[in-house]
C-alpha cells in the first residue's frame, strides 16, 4: 500500500492563486488550512478576509468567509462569534488593514478579551495599492511615497503591533514568526495553531503576526526578498511569542 505523505488540505480550494511571485500569502494560507484540518474545525470555522492584498483569500479557504471593509475585520470578526459563539472565527489581515485604518479596531478586540483569532500579515509595505509607506515601513525603506526613504523625523518609527497588544489584559496569546525557511514555517504553523486553540478553549484573543516578503514592490527578485526580511525586518520586528497566558 502506498503511503500518502503530501497532500493539499481540505480547507485549501485548489485553485491558482493571483499573489505576485515570491509573495508568501500562499504559504501562510496552507498553513492556516493545514492547522484547519488538523483541529477539524472545517465546518465552524469562519474567516474574516480584509481589503488589500488578501482581499480575495475567500477564493482560497474552504471554509465560510466573510469580507469586512478596509480595518474593520475584527469588528465584524467580533459581531459572528457573539451571534455564533461555537463557531471558531480567524481574521486575515495586512499591515495596511490591521496597523493603519483598523488599528482601533484590533486593539480594542485585544482588550476586550474577543475570543478570537487574528492571522496578521506584515510585509512593511502597501502591497495592492502600489507599494506606499505603511505603519510599518522600516525607517530609510524606500516605497512609493517616500523615495529617499522613511525619515523618523516626519514620518515616524515602525509600529510594532505584536509589543503593543501583549500589554493588553484581554490578550491571551501573541507572537510574530516568519516563513523565511522550512525551520520557521513550522514555527509559525505551531503558534497560528496554538492561537487556534486559545479560542477553542475559549481563554481570549490571539493574534499571530507574521513577517513575510513582498518582491514586487520591495523591488527584489524573490530570492532578494528573504534575504532583505532577514537582514533588516527581524532586527526591528523580533521573532518571539510575547504573551502565552493559558487557562
Amino acid at each position: 500500500m502506498v503511503e500518502k505523505l503530501f497532500a493539499r488540505p481540505d480547507s485549501l480550494v485548489d485553485v491558482a492563486t493571483h499573489y505576485c511571485p515570491g509573495c508568501q500569502h500562499g504559504i501562510i494560507h496552507r498553513l492556516v488550512a493545514e492547522v484547519i484540518d488538523e483541529l477539524e474545525i472545517q465546518k465552524t470555522a469562519i474567516g474574516v478576509v480584509p481589503v488589500g492584498c488578501s482581499v480575495l483569500a475567500y477564493n482560497y479557504f474552504n471554509v465560510d468567509t466573510q469580507q469586512a471593509a478596509h480595518g474593520r475585520a475584527p469588528a465584524v470578526a467580533t459581531g459572528i462569534k457573539r451571534v455564533h459563539p461555537d463557531k471558531v472565527v480567524f481574521t486575515y489581515q495586512g499591515d495596511g488593514d490591521a496597523a493603519a485604518i483598523g488599528t482601533a479596531e484590533m486593539v480594542h478586540a485585544a482588550a476586550r478579551g474577543e475570543r478570537i483569532t487574528a492571522i496578521f500579515v506584515n510585509n512593511a509595505i502597501y502591497g495592492m495599492t502600489g507599494g506606499q509607506l505603511a505603519p510599518t515601513t522600516l525607517v530609510d525603506q524606500v516605497t512609493a511615497t517616500s523615495p529617499y526613504g522613511r525619515q523618523s523625523s516626519s514620518a515616524g518609527w515602525p509600529i510594532r503591533l505584536s509589543e503593543m497588544l501583549a500589554t493588553l489584559d484581554g490578550a491571551k496569546f501573541i507572537a510574530r514568526v516568519c516563513v523565511n525557511d522550512p525551520a520557521n514555517m513550522a514555527k509559525a504553523k505551531t503558534a497560528i495553531k496554538t492561537a487556534f486553540q486559545v479560542q477553542i478553549r475559549g481563554e481570549g484573543f490571539a493574534m499571530v503576526e507574521v513577517l513575510a516578503t513582498c518582491p514586487t514592490n520591495w523591488g527584489k527578485s524573490p530570492i532578494e526578498a528573504k534575504k532583505w526580511l532577514k537582514e533588516n525586518m527581524i532586527p526591528q520586528f523580533p521573532l518571539n511569542v510575547y504573551k502565552n497566558i493559558q487557562g
